[in-house]
């Protein structure tokens, strides 16, 4: 009685027939939505980021430079170049993590210190060397006295008239230090110190206040160039 009562009951509703399909599809459609879940993959990409440190040429000479101290973007890449601008945080010798924006309202009345080395990498094309322009260039403009300044620095300076007047030669021996500095005014001095390395001048500059601690500017350009030129084949 059943059976027949099951079939009538059917025949009378043609939905009945509709809600063991619903079912069955309703489950399919949740096993597969979980079975999605799990294996989706929960990594995001992410922009590859510039390397930390970037071969360049210059004056064909490889030089490894750390990519966050170029300052200027344009030469931010690898390869041959006739120039590259660096700074570096001193006395960390770290890049910098941003450059100092100066604006009405955070400027003070004070000149702000200069906490950075700066260092130009160019390609001499055989021009005087640096150490040979100390020892037949400079000598030719500079006054015969020699002053002592600290910690054996001395200090020499040029001559009214000459090419690099209000500049004075400071030089030590022990360890090897040449530079050459403007004299305070109304911006703060500024020295500049040379040397080659292969195809390559690199010019430092930094404040002439620095001076007080010669020595550990000293350091800092060896250890500058050592990082970049690495070790010696």
């Amino acid at each position: 009685m059943t059976l027949p009562s099951t079939a009538q009951h059917l025949a009378r509703d043609p939905r009945s027939h509709m809600i063991p399909i619903v079912a069955a599809v309703t489950i399919a459609a949740g096993a597969i939505a979980l079975v999605a879940y799990l294996l989706w993959p929960t990594w995001v990409a992410r922009p590859a980021s510039a390397p930390d440190r970037m071969p360049v040429s210059v004056g064909a000479t490889l030089f490894n430079v750390p990519t966050a101290a170029i300052r200027r973007k344009i030469q931010r890449h690898s390869g041959p170049q006739e120039r590259v601008d660096l700074g570096f945080v001193f006395p960390s010798l770290e890049p910098p993590d941003a450059p100092k924006h100066v604006s009405a309202d955070t400027i003070e009345d004070k000149v702000q210190p200069i906490d950075r080395i700066f260092l130009s990498i160019s390609a001499h094309h055989d021009a005087l060397a640096p150490d040979m322009r100390v020892r037949t260039i400079y000598p030719r403009y500079l006054d015969q006295s020699a002053t002592p300044i600290n910690d054996g620095l001395m200090m020499r300076a040029f001559r009214d008239g000459s090419p690099y007047a209000n500049e004075d030669l400071f030089s030590a021996t022990a360890p090897g230090f040449n530079a050459r500095c403007t004299r305070d005014g109304p911006t703060p001095g500024m020295c500049l110190s040379e040397r080659r390395v292969d195809g390559a001048d690199l010019t430092f500059r930094f404040p002439r206040s620095w001076l007080l601690q010669w020595r550990d500017v000293a350091n800092a350009m060896d250890r500058l160039t050592a990082q970049m030129r690495g070790p010696k084949s």
